[in-house]
């Protein structure tokens, strides 16, 4: 399988997630940094993090209302 962590936007929900299957990265808290480009980079390593290990098999395609749209 070749996953790729993709831009989807639907009513609900607009952010990261998963080509595969319906994880979405959903961000707890404010980021963190002392200046905007440490935040980015924050926000990005803990979203990376997260997608390299997330199972797909936990979240099925089912799950999700309509097809998400790539960018």
């Amino acid at each position: 399988m070749s996953r790729k962590l993709i831009w989807i936007e639907q009513p609900h929900f607009r952010g990261f997630g998963c080509s595969e299957c319906s994880w979405r990265f959903e961000p707890s808290g404010a980021p963190t940094g002392t200046s905007f480009d440490e935040m980015m980079r924050n926000f990005e390593l803990k979203r990376d993090k997260e997608f390299a290990s997330h199972i797909c098999a936990d979240h099925s395609q089912e799950a999700m209302h309509s097809a998400p749209i790539k960018r």
